[in-house]
């Protein structure tokens, strides 16, 4: 009888996955903060794990949506430095938690395969 991996690290993988191309998205929304006619965007987090588990999407592109800002820019810009700082931390930071829960995981499997 093997291991299924997974079945034993869960939705970990794929949230770790996509907690990254979201930080990449959020990591150029701030890059471009001042780029005229720049259009912020962003991923809807819990509907993509919803879509990962429902379909077979792990692994495939995530959708990326344009954010709505609370007040445009003259210059077209839809960027607001306030709302991507705080959610880049946010983000930060549940990535960080998938990551300890993954590495959690892995250690308890690590534990059974040694028999301990």
């Amino acid at each position: 009888m093997g291991i299924s991996f997974d079945k034993a690290l869960g939705v970990h993988p794929a949230a770790l996955q996509l907690r990254l191309a979201r930080a990449e998205l959020l990591s150029a929304n701030l890059a471009n903060v001042d780029t005229p006619n720049f259009q912020a965007k962003d991923i809807d987090f819990a509907r993509e794990m919803q879509r990962s588990r429902s379909e077979s999407a792990f692994g495939h592109a995530p959708q990326v949506k344009y954010r709505v800002p609370y007040q445009p820019s003259r210059d077209g810009n839809t960027v607001s430095l306030d709302v991507e700082q705080a959610e880049f931390s946010k983000n930060t930071l549940e990535y960080q938690t998938s990551l300890a829960f993954l590495n959690s995981k892995i250690s308890g499997l690590k534990k059974a395969i040694e028999g301990k």
